[in-house]
């Protein structure tokens, strides 16, 4: 999870604090407008999921675009056991983005030992 402003992009947690950077999952909301939302807190997508899950997804109708959601998933196991999150900190690249992945890309690029150099020459080239 991570703090985010727009809530109306991701999908938002009810958090209840355990200890510093750890939150017991109340309730999700996919997408709610920011008045709506019931934190800023929202899911980047890694989970870590007793096996449940998988029963529970395949009774879930499909949502938008037809397709099963998995914070509707998320919600329904919600109803039979806990969910936990850690608040994420560092960088964090939003690789379902275009703009959000090429940033991301030519960040990691700039770091790699063997191509950072070279890569950094390259971009110097270029007429921006």
């Amino acid at each position: 999870m991570f703090k985010q402003k727009e809530t109306k992009s991701y999908g938002i947690i009810k958090p209840s604090k355990i200890k510093d950077r750890v939150y017991r999952v109340l309730d999700l909301v996919e997408k709610p407008e920011p008045k709506k939302a019931p934190s800023n807190l929202a899911v980047i997508g890694r989970y870590i999921l007793s096996p449940e899950i998988f029963r529970i997804l395949r009774k879930t109708s499909p949502g938008k675009h037809g397709e099963i959601q998995l914070t509707d998933g998320l919600k329904a196991l919600l109803k039979e056991e806990n969910i936990y999150g850690c608040e994420f900190s560092g960088v964090r690249y939003d690789a379902g983005d275009k703009l959000g992945f090429l940033k991301a890309t030519v960040e990691f690029a700039l770091k790699r030992k063997d191509l950072g150099k070279e890569f950094k020459k390259y971009l110097k080239q270029l007429s921006l």
